[in-house]
C-alpha cells in the first residue's frame, strides 16, 4: 500500500513526503521538475528524498495522459493521493495563461480519471489556494464565503479544481478534500515567494518592492504547520452517506493576518541589515489582505498552527544562509 504525491519536488510536496516517510508510509512521487523556478533547488529536494527508503520517483508531467496512464494505470495499492502539482503564482498567470490550464485543470482531470479506477483508494487530497477568495473584503476568509469572483487566472483554475473535485466525488464516490493554502513559507521555500525574495534582496543590498504602497496583510503559514494539516486531512476522509458528494474544502492558514511591514522588519532583524524599500502600486491580480478562518479545520481534523512568523522567519533565514552559503 502506498501514497501518491504529485509535485513531490516542490516546496510543500517535499516536506509532506518527508513527513509521510517518517511515519512509515511508502510514497510514489511524481514531478515534471519544470523550470518555473531554479531547477537546482528542486533537484536538491529530490536528492534528499531519494536518499530515504520507501520512495519511488517518476519524472512526469501530470497533464501527460499517455505517460500517466503508462506509469499509474496498473497501480492497485494506492490508498491515498496528495495532489500538489500545479502551475503556481498569481503574477505569472498574466504572462503564461496556457500553463495554468494545462497543469491545474487538465492535470487534475487526468489524475482523477486514473484515481476513479483504483479500488483501494480511500482519500484524494488536493491543493487549492486562498486566492479563490478573490476580491472578498470580509475578513477572515471562511469556507462558507462565496468564491465566484476570482481576480486572477490562477485563482480561477484553483476554484475550477474544487468544482471538478466535487463533480468526481459525486459521480464516482471518490472521497476528496481540497485545501486552501494561505501563503506558505519556510526552509526550502519557493524563490518567487515573499520570504525568499525579501531575504535575498536584503542580504544582497538590493531594493525590494512593497506593493499597494506597503499596505498589505498576509496570513503567513509556516510549512511545518501546513504539513501537519495535510497529513491530518489525509487521515480524515469525508464520510460518504450515499447522498451528498463525499467532498470537503478547508482553509489551512495561521489564523493571523500579518502586516507586510512587520514581516519585513523581522527579516531585517534576522539578516542584521536594513531593507531598501520601494513603494509600488497594487499589482494586477493581487489582493490587499488574506486571513484564514480555520474554525471548520480545527473542528473536523484537529488542525492547530503553532508557528508565528517571529519563530518561522528566523528558521527560513537560517536555511537560506546555509543552502546558499
Amino acid at each position: 500500500m502506498s501514497i501518491l504525491v504529485t509535485g513531490v519536488a516542490g516546496f510543500i510536496g517535499f516536506h509532506v513526503t518527508k513527513a509521510l516517510i517518517a511515519r512509515g508510509e511508502q510514497v510514489i512521487g511524481i514531478d515534471s521538475v519544470n523550470d518555473y523556478y531554479d531547477v537546482r533547488l528542486k533537484q536538491a529536494r529530490l536528492d534528499q528524498l531519494k536518499a530515504l527508503g520507501g520512495f519511488a520517483f517518476h519524472h512526469l508531467n501530470i497533464a501527460d495522459r499517455t505517460g500517466m496512464q503508462d506509469v499509474l494505470a496498473g497501480e492497485r495499492g494506492i490508498t491515498g493521493v496528495i495532489h500538489l502539482a500545479a502551475q503556481a503564482g498569481v503574477r505569472y498567470s498574466l504572462t503564461n495563461p496556457y500553463a495554468y490550464i494545462e497543469s491545474n485543470i487538465m492535470g487534475q482531470v487526468v489524475l482523477l480519471e486514473l484515481a476513479r479506477n483504483w479500488p483501494d483508494l480511500k482519500h484524494f487530497v488536493y491543493a487549492s489556494s486562498s486566492s479563490v477568495y478573490g476580491g472578498n473584503t470580509k475578513l477572515p476568509f471562511s469556507i462558507e464565503d462565496q468564491v465566484d469572483h476570482p481576480v486572477s487566472l490562477y485563482a480561477a483554475t484553483k476554484r475550477a479544481d474544487e468544482l471538478i473535485g466535487h463533480t468526481y466525488s459525486h459521480l464516482y464516490r471518490i472521497p476528496q478534500t481540497g485545501l486552501r493554502f494561505f501563503t506558505v513559507y519556510g526552509p526550502w521555500g519557493r524563490p518567487d515567494m515573499a520570504a525568499f525574495i525579501f531575504t535575498k534582496a536584503i542580504i544582497e543590498g538590493k531594493p525590494i518592492q512593497m506593493f499597494n504602497h506597503g499596505n498589505m496583510r498576509r496570513d503567513f503559514t509556516f510549512v511545518d504547520d501546513i504539513v501537519s494539516g495535510v497529513l491530518a486531512t489525509l487521515d480524515h476522509p469525508p464520510h460518504d452517506d450515499g447522498e451528498k458528494a463525499p467532498h470537503k474544502v478547508y482553509n489551512l492558514g495561521n489564523h493571523q493576518s500579518e502586516d507586510l511591514k512587520r514581516f519585513v522588519g523581522i527579516l531585517e532583524e534576522c539578516v542584521g541589515k536594513k531593507a531598501i524599500i520601494e513603494l509600488a502600486p497594487m499589482q494586477q491580480g493581487d489582493v490587499p489582505a488574506t486571513y484564514a478562518d480555520i474554525g471548520a479545520t480545527r473542528r473536523d481534523i484537529g488542525f492547530e498552527p503553532t508557528t508565528p512568523i517571529d519563530v518561522g522567519l528566523p528558521r527560513f533565514v537560517d536555511w537560506y544562509r546555509s543552502f546558499y552559503n
